[in-house]
């Protein structure tokens, strides 16, 4: 296909993912302040009696509960923009790689989801509770709603790719990019490494870092797994010949 025929085809596709999240969105923007409500309920367990959140800005009040209304709209509508990638790609992959790449789409999704989740209901209470415990005795907290908006979003975009290692890995070792022994060598390389990125992409404390940095090793760890039990590396030809040789 010419060029402009690609583009023509990518422009369908997504114009069909943005009329899908329109359609969940207006379903749901009815519902943008409980679902604002139910965002906060961790931060406002944690605050003391006499705190409450604010809205440091006049718009604050309707445009929060709107962008996360917007969030969540994406969200739902993740398999059905997967899909779409999913028409787009599939006619230019060969047989083999067309029953590779369908088990690892729905991977991906459930990967996702389990990493938005882990980060609500387990990471988000801790960081909170750790931030607010070491607040001065003289300082009231009184967190405003964007602010804390933008940080529960980028949580759960952080979480969310990072349970996607698994596939990433696994898609490298099918790819040939690298090999199960190579990952296995540069082991502890990696391990330092999951520190590094969630020192960087985390907030500025070890509760965050240590609960992004374990499940980045364990995952990685699970994608190895994963890939010695589906993949079977040929041998190396340079090797084979000194083995046999010796032989």
């Amino acid at each position: 296909m010419p060029i402009t025929e690609h583009l023509i085809e990518l422009r369908r596709h997504l114009i069909k993912i943005c009329v899908a999240i329109l359609v969940i969105f207006l379903a749901l923007v009815g519902y943008s302040r409980e679902l604002y409500n139910l965002l906060s309920d961790p931060l406002v367990a944690q605050l003391p009696a006499n705190s409450t959140m604010i809205a440091t800005d006049i718009t604050s009040n309707f445009m929060a509960p709107i962008r996360l209304t917007v969030f969540v709209a994406a969200f739902f509508a993740m398999p059905y923009i997967l899909y779409q990638i999913w028409s787009f790609v599939a006619p230019g992959l060969y047989k083999k790689e067309k029953k590779i790449a369908i088990p690892v789409l729905l991977s991906s999704i459930f990967l996702f989801y389990a990493g938005v989740a882990f980060s609500y209901f387990v990471v988000l209470k801790g960081v909170l509770k750790f931030f607010i415990m070491f607040a001065p005795q003289n300082v009231l907290p009184m967190t405003d709603i964007d602010s804390y908006l933008s940080f529960a979003l980028k949580l759960f975009m952080v979480f969310g790719l990072t349970f996607e290692i698994p596939v990433v890995t696994l898609l490298l070792i099918l790819t040939g990019i690298v090999s199960i022994q190579s990952l296995e060598d540069k082991r502890r390389y990696i391990i330092v490494g999951c520190f590094a990125v969630a020192a960087v992409v985390t907030p500025p404390d070890g509760v965050s870092m240590l609960m992004l940095a374990i499940p980045m090793w364990l995952l990685f760890e699970l994608g190895l797994f994963l890939s010695k039990i589906l993949i079977k590396e040929e041998p190396n030809p340079a090797l084979a010949s000194v083995l046999s040789d010796k032989k």
